[in-house]
């Protein structure tokens, strides 16, 4: 009887042991080894995203102005929301984009001033992404720069750094020009307290597709401007040589942080953002949230 016992111990023992110190239970017990299943796994899906919907990377930077003014910091962490419930995948930082973030993005949407300011190697990333067809969305400030002639040729028009280029806070009543672009649906006789450019730096050859102007509004700093009407949203698409068709769409506004609440801002922002993309225009505007699961 005792041998019984005995030879039955020894036979789940050496059970154990051979499951312990086998080949495939020591992978699984180092899952950080090349070719572990457990190890390749990706992270859990953030509840709410649509895994499907387009890529959007979010260039944003350090507040540069007074409270309520310039708040590139607050639209990052805004606008990532904002666009994850309206069906996107959203990335973003304070830095410039490289290489490797904009593999994988459809447009990339930049809420920073002064923009035009790059170094070679952030240069070439954006110069990358626009040739393979990336889209740009330049939303304020973010296509002023030291070179507008040449940010020019990216997103069709840009104004330059260290001129009195800029009405500062006024009334700014948009004219549509082109009624029929989806992009400005809902548009109509719109007003917003905020800053428009002028003494812009144009693409030419393509040139602009102008959506909606304003008349510059007579403040300390328009000066002989006063009363000029100056495109203030707008598409350009165009082609970098060696690379794919690029779109890009522009809105001027944004220097006064509320603007962005507004509901038709944020409609024609989305619809923007999607154009860009090439996707439909009203992809994001019209996506709803899908219904949580009961469990």
């Amino acid at each position: 009887m005792r041998m019984t016992k005995l030879l039955l111990l020894l036979s789940i023992l050496g059970a154990v042991l051979w499951i312990l110190f086998s080949p495939a239970s020591a992978q699984e017990l180092n899952p950080t080894q090349s070719g572990s299943a457990t190890g390749s796994q990706a992270a859990p899906r953030i509840p709410g995203q649509n895994p499907n919907g387009m890529h959007i990377y979010i260039r944003a930077g350090l507040k540069t102005h007074p409270p309520g003014l310039h708040d590139y910091p607050q639209f990052l962490a805004d606008w990532s929301k904002i666009l994850t419930e309206h069906g996107a995948v959203v990335d973003g930082s304070l830095h410039a984009p490289s290489t490797a973030e904009l593999e994988h993005t459809d447009v990339l949407v930049i809420y920073k001033g002064d923009s035009g300011f790059m170094t070679d190697s952030e240069k070439t990333a954006l110069e990358g992404f626009i040739k393979r067809g990336g889209g740009i969305v330049s939303v304020h400030d973010a296509l002023c720069g030291p070179d507008p002639a040449y940010f020019a040729t990216l997103v069709g028009g840009a104004k330059k750094h260290g001129e009195v280029n800029y009405t500062w806070g006024a009334d700014i009543p948009y004219t549509i020009v082109d009624k029929s672009s989806p992009i400005m649906e809902g548009m109509s006789g719109v007003t917003i307290f905020d800053e428009a450019f002028f003494s812009m730096t144009w693409a030419k050859d393509p040139a602009i597709h102008v959506l909606a102007t304003t008349v510059i509004p007579g403040t300390s700093s328009a000066g002989a401007h006063k009363g000029e009407v100056v495109p203030q949203i707008w598409t350009y698409e165009h082609t970098l040589p060696a690379g794919a068709p690029a779109r890009a769409f522009v809105w001027m506004q944004g220097h006064t942080y509320a603007t962005f609440a507004n509901p038709q801002i944020q409609a024609m922002l989305l619809r923007g953002i999607a154009w860009a993309a090439k996707k439909s225009v009203n992809e994001l505007v019209d996506y709803k949230l899908p219904a949580p699961k009961v469990p």
